[in-house]
């Protein structure tokens, strides 16, 4: 063999082995990410992810990394075997001689089904919130999110139109009155009965047909449950959790979607205390679905990268009317209020240090007489919003509602809509441990801090009213916005054996 021909020999072989050497960490790496099943890592404008793995399943879940999405992307798009097309023989593990002409192959065509069609409009979305982080605000006739009060103004932004132009909702039509699709609008608890009348009657974000939704409803109100399921004082979760059981049974014999994504694309929504606790009847629907809760306490197992923060509203005329709106910060010569019954760890705490303590700081347990409680809220600076027995607590929005800068005295507890909202803009965050300097902590904030809060707390208020029929940027639109950001935390697959 001359030279000519031993030095292109050579050439081709090395190439060959360089090649080889080039892919073989690609095949691995996508056997082991088959084999260790989903990546749990979940993304909103704030949070930051983490890689791990779960064991191997038969789940089609996929969770998404933003910085590497277009690599697992790739990954995933591509059948389990990869073809080689420029070079078909590498696909073979016969013997190759010099001699043989390989006959080409053609790659097939994979066909897309109604779920690839429905993840790749995701992936736009995902994109498109990405890119206008670092874009000109977009324009908006109703509303256009601006200032300190948004972790991402225009991200969230973005994600609210991409929510409003492809977000689906399919609620399931299972189930019989009173428990299901049926709440209390009139109540400390109506949000429930709110949210499931509103996503009903809503022909927008509502599909009848399952194919084409992003998530799945489970439109039973805990609050009904516990009222027609529950025995009185009886202390027994065993009625409520076997009817919560029973129904998720039901629909995931009729349908496929449950089993698909063991519920991770489902959500149920409680503002109960015992929402929590209702959604362990089962585990996929406490460990993978989406939990919009009020009680949204880290302690008992709040996710809230995976879970929805949402707020406690006492609508006691199933009304905002004649409850929003209140004075500047100079006709409010009060600085700071709470009235209301001992029930919890913190709260007496709150009233044995503060109570009749000092002139500045109205604490009661009771209001007194000819006192109304709304007049005193639009009378003080600060409303201070102690948890209870729960974390969450009606008195932050009725703070919000009269143009109070809120005092969120809590532990464990995660704000409503917390992925979108600065809440250390807008209000005062204190410990239990900090209460005895109640006083002190409050009046270190200097006059010109307190008015841009004030101005703050009034300019984030329509993410917290309630409309019928809903309005673009409300409660109910913030609720579905806070679901939309979880179901773009994951992407959906078929298994290709």
């Amino acid at each position: 063999m001359d030279g000519s021909r031993r030095w292109s020999w050579c050439s081709q072989a090395c190439s060959t082995i360089n090649l080889f050497i080039f892919m073989v960490p690609l095949i691995l790496l996508a056997a082991f990410a088959s084999l260790k099943g989903p990546t749990v890592c979940r993304w909103g404008f704030i949070a930051k992810c983490s890689f791990s793995f779960t064991p191997p399943s038969n789940s089609s879940l996929q969770s998404v990394r933003p910085h590497f999405f277009f690599l697992f992307l790739l990954l995933w798009k591509h059948e389990p075997k990869v073809l080689n097309v420029s070079k078909p023989w590498f696909n073979s593990s016969a013997p190759v001689n010099e001699s043989d002409e390989p006959k080409p192959r053609h790659k097939q065509k994979r066909k897309f089904s109604i779920l690839d069609r429905t993840e790749a409009i995701l992936a736009q979305a995902r994109s498109a919130i990405r890119e206008a982080r670092h874009e000109n605000q977009t324009q908006d006739s109703d509303y256009v999110p601006i200032g300190p009060m948004y972790w991402n103004a225009k991200a969230f932004h973005r994600s609210y139109l991409e929510m409003e132009k492809e977000f689906k909702v399919y609620v399931y039509e299972e189930g019989e009155l009173p428990v299901f699709h049926n709440g209390p609008c009139k109540s400390i608890y109506s949000m429930e009965g709110n949210f499931i009348h509103a996503i009903e009657m809503n022909d927008h974000f509502r599909t009848r047909d399952p194919e084409k939704a992003h998530v799945f409803f489970l439109p039973f109100s805990v609050v009904m449950m516990v009222r027609f399921v529950y025995e009185r004082d009886s202390r027994d979760f065993g009625p409520i959790k076997k009817t919560v059981t029973d129904y998720v049974n039901l629909i995931a014999h009729r349908y496929p979607y449950w089993n698909r994504s063991h519920g991770a694309d489902h959500f149920m929504l409680a503002c109960h205390d015992w929402g929590p606790e209702t959604s362990l009847s089962l585990p996929h629907l406490h460990k993978n679905s989406i939990r919009v809760l009020c009680n949204a306490n880290t302690s008992e197992g709040f996710e809230p990268a995976k879970d929805v923060s949402f707020p406690e509203i006492n609508l006691q005329t199933g009304s905002i009317k004649g409850f929003l709106g209140g004075p500047s910060a100079s006709k409010r010569p009060v600085l700071a209020f709470f009235a209301g019954g001992v029930h919890g760890p913190i709260r007496p705490v709150l009233l044995e240090h503060w109570e009749n303590k000092d002139k500045d700081i109205e604490v009661h347990k009771y209001l007194p007489k000819h006192v109304s409680y709304y007049g005193m809220l639009r009378k003080s600076k600060f409303c201070l919003c102690p948890s209870g027995y729960e974390v969450a607590s009606p008195r932050v929005v009725e703070a919000i509602y009269t143009g109070c800068v809120p005092v969120l005295i809590s532990e464990h507890y995660v704000p409503p809509f917390g992925d979108v909202l600065n809440w250390k803009t807008f209000s005062v965050e204190l410990s239990v441990k900090d209460v005895p300097k109640l006083k002190e902590i409050l009046m270190s904030v200097s006059p010109r801090q307190y008015i841009r809060m004030q101005r703050r707390v009034g300019q984030i208020r329509r993410h917290f009213e309630v409309h019928s029929p809903p309005k673009r940027f409300d409660v109910f639109h913030m609720i579905l916005h806070s679901v939309w950001l979880r179901r773009l935390n994951f992407r959906l697959h078929h298994h290709h054996q």
